[in-house]
This record gives structure tokens, sequence and C-alpha cells, in this order.
């Protein structure tokens, strides 16, 4: 399997998904939708993610000399983006320009939604 093959999250595992604070999620749908979170839990894809999303698509020549880590550290964090399936990736020449995948966050905002109706009443007086 070559880099550009990579698997991917399948998106129709959170579509499937009722909002948490609708039903707990079975084991089989946690377990579809944690590598999602798993890949934003660390501070630098985080930040990675937060450049990518901030911008219509972005190099990583352009990612890189953000941080103070080595080119080969920050291809991993994309990575691992790229295979949540928060983000796609295009390579161009010798460069890979990344762009975020709205879908994937929409899903996951509608997993996390929280309408005014269902919170609690004390919470609404806080």
């Amino acid at each position: 399997m070559s880099k550009q093959d990579l698997p991917v999250v399948d998106l129709r595992a959170v579509a499937c998904c009722a909002p948490i604070a609708v039903r707990p999620m079975d084991a089989e749908q946690a377990v579809l939708v944690a590598p999602m979170f798993k890949a934003l839990g660390d501070p630098v894809r985080l930040r990675l993610m937060s450049m990518i999303a901030s911008v219509p698509e972005i190099c990583v020549c352009d990612l890189t000399p953000a941080f103070d880590l080595s080119g080969p550290t920050i291809s991993h964090h994309l990575k691992v983006l790229r295979e949540a399936g928060l983000v796609d990736s295009d390579r161009r020449g010798t460069w890979v320009w990344y762009k975020v995948r709205p879908e994937a966050f929409r899903q996951l905002g509608a997993l996390l939604e929280l309408s005014a109706a269902d919170a609690p009443a004390d919470a609404a007086a806080r």
C-alpha cells in the first residue's frame, strides 16, 4: 500500500450516531468514532488542524516552520489527521497540500450537539 492509499475513517460511522446527549453510543460506534477524537487530542495535531481549517488549503511547507519539530514528525501528525478522516491531502510536485474535510467536522459537531431544550434546568440558571 502506498502512502497515498492510506485507510481513512469512514465518515458514515459518525453519521450513523445520534448526538451523545440523546442516547449513549454502543461499543461499536465508539470504536469507529474514537480515532477522530484521538487525533484531535494531541496539542500539535490540534494546532495543525487549526492552521489547516483557517484557510482553504495550506502547503506542508507553510505548516512545518510553525513548530519546533522535525519535518518527519510533522508528517506523522498530518498522517494521523488524514487517517482519522479530518483532512484531505493533494501532492503537487514535491509538496503536499492539506485541506479540512468539512463533513467530518459537521458530523463531529452534530455528535456533540447539546440543544438548549435538552439542557438540564439548573444548568440554564447558572
